[in-house]
């Protein structure tokens, strides 16, 4: 059926009420992004002026842009002193944060809470803490020629998503440069990924609520010399990332790695394992362990794996007595795997892997989607779940540290004391040297607070 001539008028005339419903509200040195947000309609665009701005920005509604506006190299700029956690923290859809500087964080650049449909882009994100840009719990995402370094844990940490595209960003100095973690349709293309101590992860983490992590292409991307000390936090799972990886694969099922440039990554160039590669981790067993039906296709590799575990130079040495680098060691269980041409790569591990049908996965553009992902609709008596999902799950794990200390742990502290915990949450106080200080999170509703409490202390698994 055809639309009739009403049908359009009606259809032009809502567009213009939309778009003359939307506003665009100018925030100059001296004022505070956050009261534009709290003065911002759903639609409208904040444009920020070159300066600085000592804040933390907080988005709660939907369909709103944060825009800088850079002249003549000056950027606005988000400064944390070193005092603040974090810099944005977005709950809504439809969220694009664009030409931000932000730097001297202790915790998150940029940070999505359960809010789809997210566009972060062209942002110069230095030391912002232990996360660079972190969606957590999103859908339908885009992040894009961005620039990170000096991030503890990741410089992009894409955790427990659906449908993300990283494209043409920049990131250095980082304990990981990208990771894919928990995640389900992710495109990592046209990185530059560099001097990091690893460089590119996909990975899963046992004890988040999302259990698995698939359908992962990591093509076209610049892995390079990461080779940086490692600076995590102790005991958590990425201060066991080995200095000098380029590309790990560890837990995840149906990645392709495609037409990268690797080189110069001392221990490995792409290494592929199950869970048991990290001995400390709890075992999960909603969580398959192994890195089953990884595609390597074309990809340029030399230089790689001179600081190579002993026993992978050994199986090495086995088949090629004078070999110094080891490309790619598979050290896991997985099965189905695949790889277009063997004889392209230094190669320990891959005798039971196959020929990939598959030559290339130039038609698949994107995983973003075609039309929006409706906005949540959280019922009341979900609104603990939904904020340990967007929030919560992002540093605690059930059974293994990640950022803060597992579940279990707060578990057998506050058991049947939810009260004392969501006061916690509000208002924390560092008492263990072992894990960083933890942010407040009082901007979270009270009743909202007390129901992820008592959530996270009836969690089984």
């Amino acid at each position: 059926m055809k639309p009739n001539l009403l049908t359009i008028v009606m259809a032009i005339s809502l567009l213009q009420i939309t778009m003359a419903d939307a506003s665009e509200i100018v925030v100059k040195p001296g004022q505070t992004i956050q009261s534009a947000v709290t003065a911002a309609k759903p639609g409208d665009t904040i444009l920020i002026e070159p300066g600085v701005y000592k804040e933390t920005v907080y988005i709660d509604k939907d369909n709103v842009t944060i825009r800088g506006i850079i002249v003549s190299g000056e950027w606005p700029t988000l400064e944390g002193e070193k005092i603040r956690n974090d810099a944005i923290l977005y709950s809504g859809s439809g969220i694009t944060v664009e030409n931000m500087k932000i730097i001297n964080f202790k915790g998150n650049g940029i940070m999505g809470q359960a809010g789809n449909n997210f566009v972060i882009r062209n942002n110069w994100i230095i030391d912002a803490g232990i996360y660079g840009i972190f969606p957590e719990f999103g859908k339908n995402g885009l992040i894009e020629h961005n620039v990170l370094s000096g991030i503890e844990d990741a410089a992009i940490y894409v955790g427990m998503c659906d449908n993300v595209d990283v494209l043409h960003n920049e990131v250095f100095d980082s304990v990981a440069g990208i990771e894919i973690e928990n995640t389900r349709h992710a495109i990592v293309d046209g990185n530059y990924v560099h001097d990091n101590t690893g460089g590119i992860l996909v990975f899963i983490t046992p004890g988040l609520p999302i259990k698995t992590n698939y359908d992962v292409i990591v093509r076209n991307n610049f892995v390079v010399n990461n080779n940086h000390v490692n600076f995590a936090i102790p005991g958590s799972i990425v201060s066991f990332v080995a200095k000098g990886t380029g590309i790990t694969i560890m837990a995840s099922d149906d990645v392709i790695v495609e037409d990268n440039i690797i080189t110069g990554n001392e221990f490995i160039g792409i290494g592929i394992a199950g869970l048991e590669y990290i001995s400390n981790i709890r075992s999960d067993p909603d969580s398959e362990p192994n890195s089953d039906r990884v595609q390597i296709l074309d990809n340029m590799m030399w230089g790689n794996g001179k600081n190579a575990l002993p026993q992978v130079l050994e199986a090495r040495r086995a088949v090629a007595p004078d070999a110094q680098y080891v490309d790619i060691a598979n050290v896991g269980q997985g099965g189905s795997g695949c790889v277009l041409d063997k004889t392209r790569y230094k190669a320990v591990g891959l005798d039971g892997y196959s020929v990939c049908k598959k030559k290339s996965t130039a038609a698949t553009t994107t995983y973003t989607l075609d039309e929006p992902v409706p906005v949540r609709q959280i019922a009341a008596d979900a609104k603990g779940k939904a904020a340990y999902y967007g929030i919560c799950a992002g540093c605690h794990a059930y059974g293994a540290k990640m950022i803060g200390p597992p579940t279990l742990a707060i578990q057998a502290m506050y058991q049947g004391r939810p009260e004392a915990l969501a006061q916690y949450i509000a208002n924390p106080v560092k008492v263990r040297e072992d894990y960083p200080e933890m942010p407040p999170q009082n901007y979270i509703a009270e009743d909202v607070r007390l129901e992820v409490a008592k959530f996270m202390l009836a969690l089984k698994k």
